[in-house]
């Protein structure tokens, strides 16, 4: 299966690619732990049903250790006893961030109250950043048919 369009092709992608994979990399060094990321970004994914990036933050993670058990659990964290109070707010964000259609209204007040006890500000804007960037990029990957399976640790980041 080959992708609809060849991002890295396009010299209009090209230029906004730029930038896009800058605000990746300035979330990746933000304060907001490694491992948060990599399970919210996976979670986004997964809500979405982008496959590449399912595919891509599985294997990031696993790389940086985390364990098959929390992978596969991501999917259905709230009854899964493997992760931190801290972890679970952040999954919480990210669900109501991702489905604004379906939850309508966002993030609650209560969700955001949950999340600002476990991270700080800067902390909830790498947060929010990374929930909206992710979930352009699983857009991105969607509309393009991008084919998931292939990706190796490190290649886009």
């Amino acid at each position: 299966m080959d992708a609809r369009l060849n991002y890295f092709a396009s010299p209009t992608a090209g230029k906004a690619f730029k930038h896009f994979m800058a605000a990746g990399k300035a979330i990746k060094e933000s304060s907001l732990p490694a491992a948060t990321q990599e399970l919210v970004a996976l979670r986004v994914s997964q809500i979405n049903g982008c496959a590449v990036c399912i595919d891509m933050h599985t294997k990031e993670a696993a790389a940086v250790g985390e364990t098959s058990v929390r992978l596969n659990l991501a999917a259905a964290w709230r009854e899964a006893t493997v992760f931190t109070e801290a972890e679970r707010a952040a999954l919480e964000l990210a669900e109501q961030a991702t489905r604004v259609a379906d939850a309508a209204g966002g993030v609650s007040d209560e969700v955001w109250a949950r999340a600002a006890e476990h991270y700080d500000e800067e902390q909830l804007t790498a947060l929010a950043v990374l929930v909206s960037f992710m979930n352009t990029a699983n857009r991105l990957n969607i509309i393009a048919q991008q084919p998931a399976g292939d990706y190796e640790v490190g290649q886009f980041h």
